[in-house]
């Protein structure tokens, strides 16, 4: 059918009076249409364009080739060119435009951007206007002519070339992106046309047929276009105006793009190589997915970069059925060139799944290289994530040559005394591709489970602890695994190297004996940590091993889970779990203890339990005895035990127990002599000289002593020559305790009760007037505060009885003192004496 052609002559340059007008309209262009065309043709004359051209110049100026979509549907194809006009206007533009009704594709099914080469563009309205030809139905056949030179104008715009395509293929979609049309600046608007004709090839047509525009304006910011051209003095202008811009006449952009389909699509422009894209939109898949345009690229020989041949590799991956042999082993041998030096662990992820998706449906020989690729990047990239190819991948030769290159790196790092802070997942892998490639390394193993055992308890505790502390097992006491959302606790999570190690332990029998009897060993020296690793990475314990303290370790959160804090039944449940009793093996003391205990000292109950289920002999070879010893020092003061565990600890561990721990349990078996039995003379000193050498003393520890010690000299039938080295040592803080336990409630009971105490208590509070201030202040306080009340409170009977005894165990003088301080209603000549002495001191 013949297509509605109009021409329309714009105003004249300069000339405000003047109006543009419509030449000539076919048939089928209403008068609303004609309304929304006029704006679309309306031309500015650049910057510093002459008033009358020569025409050189005028053939210079830019012109506008315009697609746009109208309001009811329909499209319009037009050119807007400078043309001679008459004396009074210099210049005039002429627009010749063709109208395309809905549903109507254009003559020979062609894209509009193909027209903008037609000869037929008018630049004068027909005589009688009616056209002469048609310049969209009079196009050469075939795509040569209007494609031609493009190949040449991708490779000179190749640094702009993916950032230009991946902003027209957005500003292409339905619906168009929001933030107005993609700015081109040119300085000939005959390359903006390029551009749209780079991207007509590169794009689905139908994208290609929504791509709307101009290829010259003075007002992007206006347009409703999708894509507009502009000259480089108008740049400024659209980028204040928020609008998307490439200068294309400027310096290259620094910045690459992220579109991977857009920078596959540069690479295959720059390689003059357009029949590509037709080729690859015969591939399944996405139309802008970057997968099938890299295959197709990669197979024809074009250089791609590592996220684009990875893109390649994991569709290819996905869709191992979608290529025929041929194209199988043109990837392949992309994939694997040796020229190839940048390569990513993102590519090498796609070609594992690549080869594990080819492995089996093509022959060996073809897959033999992605195969060799992969264990080489594992020993010498070091990307333990791989999947590595199954054992059979390397049979026959090709298995020998990479083994030879490959085994003695391999078996050098592996003795290398560096493993030791080498991370799981390299040590896994060397050893996986050693078994892969059919190495020996039996001799290695034993070295290299030593190194990799404490590696993996160091790297499980820097992925899953958090700054509140470890997650899931934590020891009694500690904070539980945090509640999920149902309320159960959140299962902990397993490190990153698990998967590859738990796939080691099933593919490598002497590898796994290896690896457990290494953690076995180092279990009693770090069980909570060996246990949390347990927890997260489930090892098998199948086999003749007996793994005592693995066992224990294993055992442990779920004991916890079901006892809660009851460490005592924790306590035997771990060691059953052992399976050998502390006497053939003590070590599982020490395991059993660091399980349920971890860094803390059990009670004294517990230190108890742990004493008696076993010889001194496991304890002092296990190293428990020091468990013990804490649970002694550290039991408050109200725990009367810890006296006689430190009583038997001391007779149990002689050679163990030394320096400050000895002094401090040695002065708590004192203190349980003070209390219950008859120590041996010199106990006042004593106790200050234990005290000295156990410093820094447990505040327990000092209290209790101190406070036996009181309570030993405020009883009636202590030594004289005790309370004589008590009093003259002036010992503020032993004084004091002694001043404290007098005024507790049980010694004012037995003073107001017992005629015989309180004379007792006048006569030592009396006795010593010449010892240290300390003592004769706190005597006299006493004295005054205590014994006073006390003595009041008796009956004038039991008064008298306090007398005659303060008279008969010392001398009429002290009873004649006693009479006086009883009757004085202040301190008296006695109080006063005593508190002058103090003053002078």
């Amino acid at each position: 059918m013949s297509l509605a052609q109009v021409h329309h002559i714009s105003a004249a340059a300069g000339d405000e009076s003047a109006e543009g007008r419509f030449t000539a309209v076919g048939r089928g262009v209403t008068a609303a249409l004609l309304a929304e065309l006029e704006p679309l043709f309306a031309y500015a004359l650049p910057d510093g364009a002459p008033h009358r051209p020569t025409d050189a110049e005028l053939r210079s100026l830019p012109q506008a080739f315009t697609y746009a979509a109208l309001s009811d549907g329909s499209r319009v194809v037009g050119r807007t060119a400078p043309a001679r006009g008459e004396s009074s206007a210099p210049v005039r533009f002429h627009t010749h435009a063709v109208h395309i009704p809905v549903g109507v594709p254009l003559p020979g099914d062609r894209l509009p951007v193909e027209a903008w080469r037609s000869p037929h563009w008018a630049t004068v309205t027909p005589a009688g206007g009616a056209s002469l030809s048609d310049p969209l139905g009079a196009l050469p056949p075939g795509p040569a002519p209007v494609r031609e030179g493009l190949d040449d104008f991708a490779v000179s715009r190749g640094p702009w070339l993916a950032a230009v395509l991946a902003d027209l293929r957005r500003a292409s979609e339905e619906p168009p992106p929001a933030g107005g049309p993609v700015v081109l600046v040119e300085r000939r608007s005959a390359d903006v046309a390029r551009w749209l004709g780079l991207a007509a090839v590169a794009l689905p047509r139908e994208s290609a047929e929504r791509l709307t525009f101009t290829t010259y304006t003075r007002r992007p910011g206006s347009s409703a276009l999708r894509v507009v051209g502009v000259a480089p003095e108008d740049a400024t202008a659209a980028r204040e105006a928020g609008l998307r811009v490439h200068v294309c006449a400027d310096r290259p952009p620094v910045e690459a793009t992220g579109d991977v389909w857009a920078r596959t699509a540069a690479r295959v422009w720059r390689s003059r190589a357009p029949e590509l894209f037709q080729e690859a939109r015969g591939l399944p898949g996405d139309p802008f997915a970057a997968g099938p345009l890299a295959v197709v690229a990669l197979c024809a020989g074009v250089g791609l970069g590592s996220e684009e041949r990875a893109a390649a590799a994991g569709w290819a991956a996905e869709r191992p059925y979608a290529l025929d042999a041929k194209r199988v082993g043109q990837l392949v041998e992309a994939l694997t060139s040796p020229g190839i030096d940048d390569r990513t662990g993102s590519e090498f992820d796609a070609v594992g799944r690549l080869f594990g998706a080819l492995d089996g449906r093509c022959p060996a020989s073809v897959t033999a290289p992605l195969a060799a690729m992969l264990v080489t990047e594992a020993v010498r990239g070091g990307n333990g994530s791989l999947e590595l190819p199954r054992r059979d991948a390397f049979v026959g030769p090709e298995g020998e040559a990479i083994a030879g290159v490959l085994g003695p790196e391999i078996l050098t790092e592996l003795e290398s005394g560096a493993g030791g802070s080498r991370p799981v997942a390299r040590t896994v892998q060397l050893l996986r591709v050693a078994r892969l490639l059919g190495m020996n390394t039996r001799d290695l193993l034993p070295d290299v489970a030593t190194r990799l055992a404490p590696a993996l308890l160091r790297e499980t505790k820097a992925e899953t602890e958090g700054p509140e502390g470890p997650e899931g097992y934590a020891g009694p006491g500690r904070p539980e695994a945090a509640p999920g959302p149902s309320g159960a606790s959140k299962p902990p999570a397993a490190p990153a190297f698990a998967p590859a190690l738990l796939e080691l332990l099933d593919e490598q029998f002497d590898v796994r004996t290896a690896l457990l009897g290494a953690l076995d060993r180092i279990a009693p020296e770090e069980p909570g940590a060996v246990a949390r690793f347990l927890e997260r990475v489930a090892l098998p314990f199948t086999g003749t091993q007996a793994l005592p303290h693995l066992r224990m370790c294993a055992e442990a959160p779920g004991a916890m889970t079901t006892l809660g804090r009851d460490r005592t039944a924790l306590w035997h449940r771990i060691l059953r779990a052992a399976g050998l009793s502390p006497f053939a093996e003590p070590l599982v003391l020490r395991t059993a203890a660091g399980l349920v205990w971890e860094d803390r000292a059990p009670t004294v109950e517990e230190a108890r339990l742990l004493l008696e289920a076993a010889t001194s002999d496991a304890h002092r070879a296990a190293g428990t005895w020091s468990r013990l010893a804490d649970a002694a020092l550290g039991a408050p003061a109200d725990a009367e035990e810890a006296e006689s565990l430190a009583h038997d600890l001391l007779r149990a561990f002689p050679q163990e127990i030394g320096g400050r721990e000895r002094a401090a349990l040695q002065l708590l078996a004192l203190c349980r002599d003070l209390r219950t039995g008859a120590p041996e003379p010199g106990w006042a000193d004593r106790v200050r000289t234990l005290r000295d050498r156990g410093a820094p003393l447990e505040p327990p520890v000092q209290e209790r002593a101190f406070t036996a010690l009181a309570e030993r000299l405020l009883a009636p039938d202590r030594p004289g020559a005790e309370l004589y080295a008590f009093v003259r040592s002036n010992d503020t803080d032993l004084i004091a305790a002694y001043d404290r336990a007098a005024r507790t409630e049980p010694t004012r009971t037995r003073l107001r009760t017992q005629p015989a105490y309180a004379a007792d208590c006048f006569t030592v509070w009396t006795a010593h007037p010449h010892a240290g201030p300390a003592w004769t202040a706190t005597a006299a306080a006493l004295l005054e505060e205590v014994l006073r009340p006390a003595v009041r409170s008796m009956s004038a009977e039991l008064v008298a009885e306090v007398e005659e005894t303060v008279g008969r165990t010392g001398s009429s003088g002290r009873a004649n003192a006693f009479r006086d301080w009883n009757r004085s209603r202040t301190l008296g000549r006695l109080g006063r004496r005593i508190v002058g002495r103090v003053r002078r001191g």
